[in-house]
């Protein structure tokens, strides 16, 4: 009888597991913002483990990393943390590997950090790279309190995969703002273009209504001499640049 509950509690959780990821594809679809797919998963695995804390950290500079996800606090959008603070978080950005420690009080590795585990209360952790291109370029963090179910290797399991379609879920957003950034650029020269054509015409009007008012003029190019021939160029030269600064405006 308690194989079999035991059993049934195995199937549900793998159950939770799958429902947890379909939501997850779902959710994250709706939006191609990275912050918003991050926190959205962040929220997702909270809810489905009863965590206490989880968190989404992105790759910073050399100790630094920055807090992009909480589901605790879902207003932290980009918090720079010291890594040096979380033995966990940073063995696991080093080596690149899942570190899962199902007793952090009385974790050898987190000795530095007991007093302040007690007090939290805290019962296990889990930290699962997030990988891109072969690169750490992140994490997900995840606590439970004591009272709390322990992690399992499948729930590990669970937060691989996660982490793998976070990994899919960044790329898709960083080609998505990508293409956004480009069509600006694309918006910006097309605007360039429009002024600089603008600055073109304003600028051959006034100086036909100036020639047509003098006395005389002769249109035939072939008649000018070299020399003034090599200034109509210098002229021309200096209108370009007079127009590459009116299109700025």
């Amino acid at each position: 009888m308690a194989r079999l509950v035991a059993r049934i509690a195995e199937l549900q959780r793998g159950r939770d597991h799958l429902v947890a990821i379909v939501d997850i594809l779902q959710e994250a679809s709706a939006s191609l913002h990275f912050v918003d797919v991050l926190q959205t998963i962040a929220r997702k695995l909270g809810e489905t483990f009863g965590l206490d804390r989880c968190a989404i950290f992105l790759s910073g500079d050399k100790d630094e990393v920055r807090l992009v996800a909480s589901y605790e606090d879902p207003t932290i959008r980009n918090l720079v943390v010291d890594i040096n603070r979380y033995p966990e978080l940073k063995r696991a950005f080093e080596s690149g590997e899942t570190v899962f420690i199902p007793d952090a009080a009385n974790d050898p590795t987190l000795r530095s950090i007991k007093s302040t585990l007690d007090s939290r209360n805290v019962r296990s952790i889990v930290v699962v790279p997030i990988r891109w291109e072969g690169s750490v370029i992140g994490a997900i963090f995840l606590r439970t309190e004591r009272e709390a179910h322990p992690f399992s290797e499948a729930d590990v399991r669970f937060c691989q995969q996660v982490a793998s379609l976070t990994a899919q879920a960044l790329r898709n957003a960083h080609r998505f703002e990508t293409l956004l950034h480009s069509q600006e650029d694309v918006n910006v020269a097309r605007r360039k273009s429009e002024l600089q054509r603008i600055a073109l015409i304003g600028f051959m009007r006034r100086m036909l209504d100036r020639y047509a008012r003098g006395e005389e003029q002769t249109w035939a190019e072939m008649l000018l001499p070299k020399a003034a021939d090599e200034e109509l160029e210098r002229l021309v030269t200096v209108a370009m640049q007079v127009l590459e600064e009116e299109a700025k405006g």
